[in-house]
Formats: structure tokens, C-alpha cells, sequence
């Protein structure tokens, strides 16, 4: 089951439940879903996940795309697919990152994304 920071599942938008269904589906591992609302102009969301290799992250990124077109989200923008390292895949509100394991270890986007904001934090 996906695990979602900073935001419940039962309050996922249509589009969100898709790429999290989609990606569930494809077997993709370690799905995270991190609300990036007010933190970032990129979007409403960001889900990171990884594939195990090239051949399942392109598996994955394709089934995804697929499913965002029949639910009626229109067509994503796609990059990294020829290489399948690591998949972007613009779905609007939605950033969604597809690695193999190594690259998403050496990006941690994780981390940077769920730092906390300095501008929350008070200095006593």
C-alpha cells in the first residue's frame, strides 16, 4: 500500500488515486506520495517510486501514462523513458519521479522534499 506524507488517502484527488493505483498495480516499491501544495509552483503532489529495473520502471511509467489517459487526465509529459533510469512524469498537479533503486538513492529527492520549511521553523 502506498504511504502518503503530508496528507491522507482518503482525500486523494481523482488524478491522485490514479497514479497511486496505477503504480500499485504495476508493483512498483516504496510509493510515496508527498503534498508539495504551497511549497512548490511544480504542483499539488509528488509521488516517488521505484522499479527494480530499467525494463520494470519504462513497465511502470507506460502502464501509468496509460492510465492517466482512460481516466480522462489527458495525455502526461514524459522524460527519461529511452533510458528508464528515471522516469518524470508530468500529470499536471501530479510530479510523479519512477528510479531504479540506485538512482533514487543518489537523488534522495525524499529528503529534499520533506525537509521541513525554514520559514516553519522558530529559533528560540
Amino acid at each position: 500500500m502506498p504511504s502518503t506524507v503530508g496528507n491522507s488517502d482518503n482525500s486523494a484527488s481523482p488524478a491522485l488515486r490514479t497514479v497511486l493505483d496505477s503504480l500499485d498495480d504495476s508493483k512498483a516499491e516504496n510509493i510515496i506520495s508527498i503534498d508539495i501544495q504551497g511549497k512548490s509552483s511544480l504542483g499539488d503532489h509528488m509521488v516517488i517510486a521505484s522499479g527494480r529495473s530499467n525494463r520494470h520502471v519504462a513497465a511502470v511509467a507506460d502502464h501509468l501514462l496509460k492510465a492517466l489517459k482512460d481516466g480522462g487526465f489527458g495525455t502526461a509529459k514524459v522524460e527519461g523513458l529511452p533510458g528508464a533510469d528515471w522516469v518524470l512524469i508530468d500529470a499536471g498537479d501530479i510530479i510523479v519521479h519512477v528510479f531504479r533503486p540506485e538512482v533514487r538513492e543518489f537523488y534522495n529527492l525524499e529528503k529534499m522534499w520533506m525537509a521541513p520549511d525554514l520559514e516553519e521553523e522558530t529559533v528560540h
